[in-house]
């Protein structure tokens, strides 16, 4: 059975940010509920270089992120391409696609990856998500339980 990483990242107390980290609470308790053995999660504010060594244990890596990208009407799953990376980081965080590519380099392994984008409406300084954005986070939650359980 593969070992499945469920990682979301965002601040929960930027509204919408959050999303990644409440999509993980959801997770987290159907994991419980379903006895699930194989499926991890892990929840930060921003992917770091280190992440690299934590996706290296797993088969598949699912990064959960709050999402402004226009053509994401609820959410969308993408696969990651780690050849695609770029060095797109900075001080405070580091794209998925370069997380994977280091995994790939240091590690000699590359697991299946993606990006769940879930659409994020509001960044203020709350710890609430939207009624929109919660409710694209539970058509996500749905979709990704559909497609884990296959």
């Amino acid at each position: 059975m593969d070992k499945i990483l469920i990682y979301g990242y965002g601040n929960p107390g930027r509204q919408d940010d959050g999303l990644g980290a409440r999509f993980v609470e959801l997770i987290d308790k159907w994991i419980k509920e379903e006895k699930l053995e194989n499926i991890s999660t892990d929840c930060n504010y921003q992917l770091n270089i280190e992440d690299a060594a934590v996706i290296a244990e797993y088969d598949t890596v699912i990064f959960i992120d709050a999402s402004v990208v226009e053509d994401v009407e609820q959410f969308r799953l993408e696969t990651i391409e780690p050849n695609a990376a770029t060095i797109e980081f900075t001080m405070h965080a580091v794209s998925t696609a370069y997380v994977v590519d280091l995994c790939r380099k240091i590690y000699g392994k590359t697991p299946e990856a993606y990006v769940l984008h879930i659409k994020a409406y509001e960044f203020d300084f709350k710890e609430e998500l939207t009624t929109k954005a919660a409710e694209n986070m539970l058509a996500a939650f749905d979709f990704l339980k559909g497609h884990l359980m296959k």
